[in-house]
């Protein structure tokens, strides 16, 4: 006789409290692997420049199931999932590369760019033993496909048949904010992995978070790239579930240079290397920090001259990878290209801004786990924050969380009291 599991508590309507267990439980994981990751939404895998020719690949994840990302021979994208017809074995084991075919190596099962299946050995057998029947046909044995979009070479992939065209799916702020860091032709600088002791949303909330900002991070402060004070706006698509929003600094050299020699005799720091917050704008708008979030996985960055996406892969209820890739713009000069990388030390697993988000996260999983029941306080700007207007409380996260509780829908999910 088994016994059901315990019903799973919802976030509040407003999204101002959330469970605990939301974090921890594998049946919620497993759900939201199901209702999100596989269901009506755009998933991040990779970005154009990373395949720019023929035959080129990346693998990648859409939620925990691993998939190759790939340009055919005709340029057209493509994505399935990285696991055998056959046997179910892991089919194409580098992180990228260029080949004609993907070879599973347990019994050589050959995939085409397209993920169709291309070569079996030994399918009419040897001296008359072996092999598979007469009607066999490779074109029921390809890879499962998904479909695949790109919006200015950021490539988007979906199990699901309904989902929303992509466009519709962003909606015009998110859009605007892809569009300003993809307005020129992107070229990828390099990666960086990263794996947190925490579950998923623990990272999509702090990516929606700036109360934490000038608070956690004593780089921001120190050296004056951000400070609670300072212009912000910032958006969102109809349904709430993606937010972007753009800090304005001082003028760029002040901000990287001035603050520097004034607030170092305030906090007793310095830099030995200066030139880490020297740089010049890419853009005419006054601003130095773009942080773009598109429901579930994708984070889109613009710290100074640091320009990358991070993509979330959750593993299990408390522990996620973070991959990085850094990009600059293909027409940049030597000095510029040495800014982003030098400045890509900023963010990262040991970023001197970044690495703390990750410590903050491993330290609410590990409080967490025995009290699933509790619930955290989401009312920071207050429940009535207009979430156009107010990009320093909490209403990003509480949309958030509307929406994810839209699409894990009642069931198991217990109706909340």
């Amino acid at each position: 006789m088994t016994s059901e599991a315990p019903a799973i508590a919802r976030p509040t309507q407003d999204g101002s409290r959330v469970p605990f267990e939301l974090f921890t439980r594998q049946d919620v994981f497993d759900r939201e692997q199901e209702t999100i990751f596989r269901g009506p939404v755009w998933n991040y895998v990779a970005l154009e420049a990373e395949i720019p020719q023929p035959c080129d690949f990346k693998t990648s994840f859409v939620g925990d199931t691993p998939i190759i990302v790939s340009r055919a021979e005709d340029g057209s994208l493509h994505a399935f999932v990285n696991r055998c017809a056959h046997r179910g074995a892991t089919v194409q084991r580098q992180a990228c590369g260029n080949v004609r075919q993907h070879r599973c190596v347990y019994h050589q099962w050959a995939y085409n760019a397209r993920g169709e299946l291309v070569g079996v050995p030994y399918r009419r057998g040897v001296a008359g033993m072996g092999g598979y029947a007469a009607d066999f046909d490779p074109k029921e044995h390809g890879l499962q496909k998904l479909r695949v979009a790109s919006h200015k070479g950021v490539i988007f992939a979906t199990f699901s048949p309904g989902t929303a065209p992509l466009e519709d799916y962003l909606d015009t702020p998110l859009i605007e904010a892809i569009d300003r860091l993809f307005s020129r032709p992107v070229k990828v600088l390099g990666h960086m992995r990263q794996r947190v002791r925490g579950n998923w949303k623990l990272y999509a909330e702090n990516t929606r978070d700036p109360y934490h900002a000038a608070l956690l991070h004593g780089f921001h402060a120190t050296f004056g790239l951000y400070r609670t004070n300072q212009k912000r706006k910032g958006g969102a698509d109809r349904a709430r579930a993606h937010s972007t929003g753009v800090t304005y600094g001082d003028d760029w050299r002040q901000a990287s240079m001035g603050n520097v020699e004034q607030d170092k005799v305030v906090a007793g720091y310095s830099l030995a290397d200066p030139s880490l917050l020297e740089g010049r704008p890419d853009f005419n708008d006054g601003v130095t920090v773009q942080i773009t979030s598109v429901f579930p996985g994708l984070v889109v960055q613009q710290i100074m001259n640091t320009l990358a996406t991070r993509q979330i892969r959750p593993k299990a209820p408390d522990d996620f990878e973070l991959y990085w890739t850094y990009f600059g713009y293909q027409d940049d000069d030597a000095e510029m290209t040495n800014t982003r990388l030098k400045q890509a030390n900023l963010v990262g697993p040991a970023g001197l801004i970044s690495m703390e988000d990750s410590e903050a996260i491993e330290l609410i999983q590990r409080a967490i786990v025995r009290d699933g029941r509790e619930d955290s306080f989401l009312e920071f700007g207050g429940l009535n924050a207009d979430l156009d207007k107010d990009r320093t409380g909490e209403a990003t996260i509480r949309a958030f969380w509307r929406y994810y509780a839209g699409l894990m829908g009642p069931s198991p999910i217990a109706a909340e009291p």
